[in-house]
């Protein structure tokens, strides 16, 4: 089989570079928080094993981290929508 066949299927259009991109976007936005979040989750539960009288405190501060580590990874979500569909 001749290569000069298959040049027309490795080429990418516009539209395909755009949802690569968008996928991009959504695995790496997505991977940072979820090791984050995995983190912050081990190291409350590390604390609580350590101090139990301390729960109040170490449930509110590890709830509030999750919450603002889940917002970067919406964040994420919404860079790949407007990748793929709006531009």
């Amino acid at each position: 089989m001749d290569i000069t066949a298959l040049i027309p299927l490795l080429e990418l259009s516009d539209d395909s570079m755009r949802f690569i991109g968008a996928g991009v976007a959504i695995g790496i936005g997505g991977a940072g928080p979820a090791i984050g979040i995995g983190w912050l989750v081990s190291k409350a539960m590390e604390a609580l094993g350590r101090n139990p009288e301390a729960q109040p405190v170490i449930q509110t501060n590890m709830i509030l981290g999750i919450a603002f580590a889940e917002a970067i990874a919406i964040y994420a979500l919404v860079v790949a929508v407007m990748i793929g569909f709006v531009f």
